[in-house]
Parts: structure tokens; sequence; C-alpha cells
């Protein structure tokens, strides 16, 4: 039985990070991920079973490295404004350190993959942010709100302003970069809306 190769499973698993982001999820292979690794199909079964072990066990593994960096700092018993801000900060690190990492969980958390992955992962971050939600309101620091809203107000428009940035333009086409005063303003207007 061949042994792992820890340099060239690493290879395999940049290599599947950046054909999934460039080809999808669907269009995706075994084959076509041998091919540009420059190892024999063979060799990717060592480290996988099949390819939606691999996809699976990629997802997850961005996943983890993504909540863990999520509670980076972050306490459920923050104030509201404080605990925002971390997990602003924390997103932000993430998306313009991970770019392709973050494009490939966002793929992946959309595709017939996403539930097994999310459901993997999940578990101490939604109890820590619940944990936070609940505290913030018991507080009279943010509004009862439902989860739903809560995430696509505190959230949504950071995400939006950082999908602007890794494309480089605004949505009239002209030349855009993600800055500090951009998501203060934006930080701001958040904390606004959800706050009493």
């Amino acid at each position: 039985m061949r042994t792992r190769d820890t340099n060239k499973e690493e290879i395999v698993k940049q290599k599947a990070i950046e054909m999934i982001v460039s080809q999808g999820v669907e269009g995706f292979g075994m084959n076509r991920l041998a091919k540009e690794c420059g190892v024999s199909v063979a060799t990717l079964y060592i480290y996988y079973s099949d390819k939606e072990d691999l996809i699976r066990k990629i997802g997850i593994e961005i996943g983890r490295n993504f909540f863990d960096k999520m509670l980076d700092g972050f306490s459920s018993e923050m104030s509201f404004k404080d605990g925002l801000r971390n997990q602003w900060e924390n997103r932000i690190y993430f998306m313009l350190h991970f770019t392709l990492e973050a494009t490939c969980f966002e793929l992946l958390k959309h595709s017939s993959y996403g539930d097994a992955i999310v459901e993997e992962i999940t578990g101490d971050f939604k109890q820590t942010m619940s944990q936070f939600m609940l505290s913030s309101i018991e507080k009279k620091e943010l509004i009862p709100v439902t989860f739903e809203v809560f995430w696509s107000i505190a959230y949504g428009s950071l995400y939006s302003l950082l999908e602007l940035h890794r494309e480089g333009k605004s949505m009239s086409g002209k030349p855009f970069k993600f800055n500090d005063d951009l998501k203060n303003e934006a930080f701001n207007l958040v904390l606004k809306a959800l706050t009493p």
C-alpha cells in the first residue's frame, strides 16, 4: 500500500480549491484534478475515497478554519458593539487573506454538499452566536429580531462590499477598493439599524 505524502496532499487540496472556484462544483472531476496535480488518479484515492469525500473534507476544513477565525478574540458576553465589530474584523481578515478558500466555501455551502458540511462544523459557533444575541437583547443593546433578519442586516452589507472589492469594481463599473472609511460608514449604519 502506498503511503501518504503530506506535501502532495496539500497540493491536491489547493488545486482542488482552485478548480472548484474556477469550474464550479459540477465541473470538478477527479481525472482533471489528477492531471492538474501531475499525479495519477490512483494517487488521489490514497487521500480520498471518492470525489464526494474529497469535496466534503475540503469544505469541512475550510469551514472549520473560517469558524475558528470568527471566534478569535470573541466572547458571547461582549457588548453588542464590540462583539459585532470583532465579527466584522474577523470576517474581513478571512475574506481578504483567504479569498480563494472563502469563495470555495461559499460555492460548497450552496451546493448539494452544503448541508452536510455546515452541519459538521457550526455547532460551537451557532451556540456562541445565539448566546451573544440573547445576551445583547437582555442588556437592551440589540433590538429583538429573528436570526435571519439579524444576519442579513449585520453582515449583508459587509459581504456585498467585500464582493465588490474582490471584483475590483462597483456596480456602476468604477474601480472599487474596500477601505476603513467604507467599513466604518457601513458598520455605523448597521449598528444604528440594530440597536435601540
